[in-house]
């Protein structure tokens, strides 16, 4: 199985996961004399079973990612630097959405209202981001599909 397969079906069993959640809420409780609709017990076995396979995706994800390298880099960096770049250019574009923002005025009495900051310049700054983003995606995107699980 390749790495990139074994990531599908992670994503796969936590949106199980998360309406088998669901299903167990919506029977854990009954009007005395009714049955639920689903069988409870049945349900937190499936659980059960989907939480172990999630834990054995994760751990033999993790084994991988450790000991896979490019350009003598372990993919976990990579990973590391993708999480991050992803939650920079986040912050960044939210502030510049803000930064963007300037008031009209209806009248010349009114308050002006200016960007702390020169917008264009940091814009520039997340399309590179972005740019890097992109190249870093795509690396490791490559290594997900050609190599083995651990």
């Amino acid at each position: 199985m390749k790495l990139a397969e074994a990531l599908s079906e992670r994503a796969d069993i936590q949106k199980r996961i998360q309406q088998l959640r669901s299903r167990l809420r919506r029977n854990a409780l009954v009007q005395e004399g009714e049955k639920p609709a689903e069988d409870p017990y049945a349900l937190l076995e499936e659980y059960g079973r989907l939480c172990e396979r999630y834990e054995e995706l994760i751990r033999r994800t993790n084994l991988t990612n450790a000991a896979t390298f490019h350009n003598g880099e372990p993919l976990t960096a990579l990973l590391a630097r993708r999480d991050a770049l992803i939650e920079r250019i986040s912050g960044l574009n939210d502030f510049l959405q803000e930064a963007s923002n300037t008031a009209a005025r209806a009248t010349r009495s009114e308050i002006v209202i200016r960007s702390a900051v020169d917008v264009s310049a940091l814009q520039k700054q997340a399309d590179e981001l972005s740019k890097q983003l992109r190249e870093l995606d795509v690396r490791i995107q490559g290594l997900n599909w050609t190599t083995e699980l651990k």
